[in-house]
């Protein structure tokens, strides 16, 4: 008997995804392990495996819907299982086997170019302007005959977020390929005509003068108001959006504070220096502080917490996220057990997730989790800022750039090689002390780095 495969729980919490692209054709066959669906979360693309053999007998859900989680997106047979009537089968599992699409678009569509069906929509070609009327035919035209039964041999399947983009980016689909199941075009179909570059607009010539005593007159038609005022709309990307709903429930939901200190890293960069000599994978400046910040939860567990509507919830573990900025957005792959890994392997991940964040390719799990991000924008010049906090997570460590500054030592002034910190951190788990002990620790730890390795 035949199966119906269900949309995953691709992240703890999910209660729906959108159904971004089958991998399998529809009577192919597929092994343990291949990759059957690509699903996308607010947060990352996931493909999903498949945990035993098998063959994909139809879709239920065409690519480009969002699918509740656990409803059927298709049904699946062992290899070499027969069965004659899929209708039959998809009947006898409660499923109507002509109902494809049946989630819903994707959430990017705007109202004005979405269907008010979740199928896809076809696009044909142009009926002729005019037709020659039959002898025979009748005074009162008869009913159009509905799409349904109209011959539609040109008929191409398009996913929703390719006709929304086709729509706000004035695209012409006419002699696109789709690539998609079934020829359906997808949004690999149409990059290449959204990253080229715009054709020159022919400047429009002023209308002749009335009379030669006139002077020209201006343009008749309305010159578009983006091209007058000077300016160009990037529409929002999925992870902007998301991004864009977490930081603003971030500021509204959890009290921020902040606290500020500097540290003396030249330590820290000659104890890199020393560590690079040898070490078969280079360290960098913030290995060094993700793995002292990690210290500092260790020496004050207290910080190691998040905020839940129940309960301050306490971390056995240390594990830290690293903020890193890819082509979509800000992304936030957190690193498990700082405390219980080297600094050669700290650097190893780091160095493993931040290029997988920048190509998209993070699993949803590496995404989740961790009571702190390191956000460092030293790289860029920046001496001090202050983060929001990602949440759940309880706080946030902006790290600056290091600069040359005068100090003063045993009353002497000095040249020192200094860093800027400053700490975000959610009010309702963590009170002003507990984060001042933290800030206090993790400076000395900073300015003494040899604690960083025991």
């Amino acid at each position: 008997m035949p199966a119906l495969y269900r949309m995953p729980e691709v992240a703890a919490g999910t209660t729906d995804a959108l159904l971004s692209e089958w991998l399998i054709a529809e009577n192919a066959e597929f092994a343990a392990g291949d990759t059957l669906v690509t699903v996308e979360t607010d947060k990352a693309s996931v493909d999903v495996e498949a945990e035993t053999a098998g063959v994909i007998l139809r879709y239920l859900v065409e690519a480009g819907t969002r699918v509740e989680v656990g409803d059927a997106i298709a049904l699946i047979a062992d290899v070499g299982q027969s069965v004659p009537d899929v209708d039959a089968a998809l009947a006898e599992l409660g499923v109507d086997g002509t109902a494809v699409g049946v989630g819903t678009p994707e959430a990017d569509v705007l109202p004005e170019v979405a269907d008010a069906d979740d199928a896809p929509e076809p696009v044909s070609e142009p009926a002729p302007a005019t037709a020659p009327a039959l002898a025979s035919a009748p005074a009162t035209a008869p009913a159009p005959a509905s799409a349904k039964d109209a011959p539609s041999p040109a008929r191409r399947f398009v996913a929703p977020l390719v006709r929304r983009l086709a729509a706000e980016h004035d695209l012409d689909l006419d002699g696109v390929v789709g690539t998609g199941p079934n020829g359906r075009m997808v949004k690999r179909d149409i990059m290449d005509l959204l990253n080229a570059p715009a054709a020159p607009v022919e400047p429009v010539a002023p209308p002749a003068p009335a009379a030669p005593q006139a002077a020209p007159s201006r343009p008749s038609s309305p010159v578009p108001e983006a091209k007058a005022l000077g300016y160009t709309d990037v529409p929002h990307t999925r992870i902007r959006r998301a991004i864009a709903a977490r930081l603003t429930e971030s500021k509204n939901q959890a009290p921020h504070f902040y606290l500020r200190g500097s540290a003396d890293v030249g330590e820290l960069l000659a104890l890199r220096a020393m560590i690079n000599e040898s070490a078969t994978i280079k360290v960098s400046v913030n290995d060094l502080v993700v793995k002292a910040a990690a210290a500092a939860h260790a020496a004050v567990p207290a910080m190691n917490v998040i905020w839940t509507a129940d309960a301050i919830r306490h971390y056995d573990t240390v594990d830290l996220a690293i903020a890193v900025a890819s082509e979509g957005g800000l992304v936030t792959p957190v690193v498990r057990d700082v405390t219980g890994q080297s600094i050669t392997a700290i650097a190893a991940t780091t160095r493993d997730v931040a290029e997988r964040a920048r190509s998209g390719g993070l699993k949803q799990h590496e995404l989740v989790g961790g009571t702190m991000t390191i956000s460092n924008l030293g790289m860029y010049g920046t001496e001090e800022f202050a983060a929001i906090i990602n949440p759940p997570q309880s706080a946030i460590l902006a790290v600056g750039g290091a600069t040359k500054q005068a100090v003063v030592v045993d009353d002497h002034l000095a040249v020192a090689t200094m860093v800027q910190f400053t700490l975000s951190v959610d009010h309702r788990p963590v009170d002003g002390a507990v984060a001042a002990e933290w800030m206090k620790t993790f400076i000395d730890i900073v300015e003494s780095p040899m604690r960083i390795l025991l």
